[in-house]
């Protein structure tokens, strides 16, 4: 994946809040381009899985739990309700989930890998296991243990 660099500009107005101030060397900017980075190596290297990054968490959040509630899922994924309903939405309707009335209490109902959704997890971890070398393959071996410390430390 080719890598765009840009360079800041020279400002032909004064920055509101000081001249030193350069949009590019701020952490949000940077995280969002990292983010994009990341994202873009995802869908190129899952494509025929057709799984985005949200469904592919999802997937793997109700497996490593074998039931969850909606709910729960949403918070366990770090998505709001809207967000995981629709998630769910498309997972339930390629066969990769079922929803049920749980058995404990019938007025729930949970979410359950299918044995298709168990199959394509099993491709799709090998799968994001070598998307997580392509994101962090600039970094060294000990620069990569360092950062994913420090992204824990921040969220």
């Amino acid at each position: 994946m080719a890598r765009a660099t840009v360079a800041p500009s020279s400002p032909s107005a004064e920055v509101p809040g000081g001249e030193d101030y350069v949009v590019e060397a701020q952490a949000g900017f940077l995280l969002r381009r990292a983010h994009q980075r990341h994202v873009a190596l995802f869908l190129e290297m899952m494509g025929p899985r057709d799984l985005t990054p949200t469904q592919f968490t999802a997937l793997i959040k109700i497996i490593e739990r074998g039931a969850v509630t909606q709910n729960l899922l949403g918070r366990l994924t770090a998505m709001d309700p809207a967000t995981i309903q629709g998630v769910v939405r498309r997972l339930k309707a390629r066969g990769l989930v079922a929803r049920n009335a749980d058995p404990a209490d019938r007025r729930t109902h949970v979410l359950r890998a299918t044995e298709d959704g168990l199959a394509l997890a099993r491709d799709a971890v090998a799968c994001a296991t070598a998307i997580t070398d392509a994101t962090l393959a600039p970094l060294s071996p000990a620069e990569r243990t360092q950062f994913l410390s420090l992204l824990r430390k921040m969220v």
